[in-house]
């Protein structure tokens, strides 16, 4: 009898040891409410905006320690539309982020579809709506397509040592006969301690198209940003500070390249830098957010333009929060930049967002 009770208390003990060395949590946030964006040659447009803080999604993630200080961990997430419960990319089940990697004390590697070292620097660092809502840094900044995120994609992350971190990335383009064309590198290397967070972040891409059966080569000049992102927290007020200098083809893809104003279709710059002022101010429960930003165009077509932003984010509990928040643009010389937040790229030159946010 005794040595039953025994073993059953041993295989007890293994159960939850095996369980404490292993777990997957399911994370997510929904995001929507009320858009009203104005301006544009669609003139006033009313709708249910879904992710304008954050984009809507649900993921998977887990970690798994294999021994010798090493975990091994994976992280699948899927994006959604909460006004139709449309996937953000039709075919595509985990676009936002799909990877697998060993961590340990020497950093961690992941391969698969991931973040660049750019835009995360723009969002964790230099802006402080997190590249979302109306007064983010989409209105004027590149964050679009490959300057988000890549496939095929290795990453190494260095440990952190004395506050600094660093990472490298490199995406495989893929395509036959052509070990450059299509592929990205990033990096980025940064400084957090106290109330200083600073971040530089560089992302290159190349946007050949490879000599393929019935495809006749293409040959394009490489597009790169460099971004310097910084924030300081003063305790009463945290400033924000963000610079990004592109330069080559499709450096600045803009967010709403359809004409939006009516007048002519407008050229994405090749050649021009942004800059971002922010600041936050908690104000009861909640923080006030303003953001002041500027592009110049260094282009022949000297399309400038200039933006702001400010909201309330009211916390209703760790989790949910209640927002508002306006965006405006001053646009230049036929430029087309629009109000954009993190889902809808904006049809006009100013947008107003009414939500709800939840994270779980």
């Amino acid at each position: 009898m005794n040595k039953t009770l025994i073993a059953a208390a041993v295989l007890a003990l293994a159960a939850g040891a095996a369980q404490a060395q292993s777990a997957i949590a399911i994370y997510g946030i929904a995001d929507a409410g009320l858009l009203r964006e104005s301006g544009g040659s669609a003139g006033t447009v009313n709708k249910i905006g879904s992710g304008m803080g954050s984009y809507s999604r649900i993921g998977f993630r887990g970690s798994e320690e294999i021994g010798g200080g090493m975990t091994a961990l994976f992280t699948l997430e899927n994006g959604h539309r909460l006004d139709t419960g449309e996937v953000d990319a039709a075919g595509s089940m985990f676009n936002r982020q799909a990877f697998v990697g060993i961590k340990g004390k020497a950093g961690m590697v992941t391969i698969g579809r991931q973040y660049t070292p750019w835009h995360q620097a723009l969002a964790q660092v230099g802006d402080p709506f997190a590249t979302g809502y109306a007064g983010g840094s989409k209105n004027v900044f590149p964050d679009f397509g490959a300057n988000v995120r890549t496939s095929n994609t290795v990453m190494y992350t260095t440990p952190a040592v004395g506050g600094f971190v660093g990472d490298i990335a490199y995406a495989m383009g893929e395509q036959s006969g052509s070990s450059k064309a299509g592929r990205n590198i990033g990096a980025s290397l940064g400084y957090a301690k106290g109330p200083l967070n600073v971040r530089l972040a560089y992302n290159n891409k190349n946007s050949d198209v490879a000599a393929a059966p019935g495809v006749a080569p293409v040959v394009r000049s490489s597009g790169s940003n460099k971004l310097l992102a910084a924030n300081y927290d003063f305790k009463v007020v945290k400033a924000y500070l963000a610079f990004s200098v592109d330069k080559g083809f499709n450096a600045a893809p803009l967010g709403n390249a359809n004409n939006p104003y009516g007048f002519r279709r407008p050229t994405a710059s090749t050649d021009g830098n942004e800059v971002l002022l922010g600041v936050v101010a908690p104000v009861g429960p909640g923080n006030v957010i303003a953001t002041l930003m500027r592009k110049d165009d260094q282009t022949s077509f000297d399309q400038d333009a200039r933006s702001w932003g400010i909201g309330y984010l009211y916390a209703l509990s760790k989790r949910s929060t209640i927002y508002t928040v306006y965006g405006h643009m001053v646009n230049k010389n036929g430029a087309g930049y629009t109000v954009a937040n993190n889902t809808d790229a904006g049809t006009g030159d100013r947008a107003l967002n009414l939500g709800v946010r939840h994270t779980f």
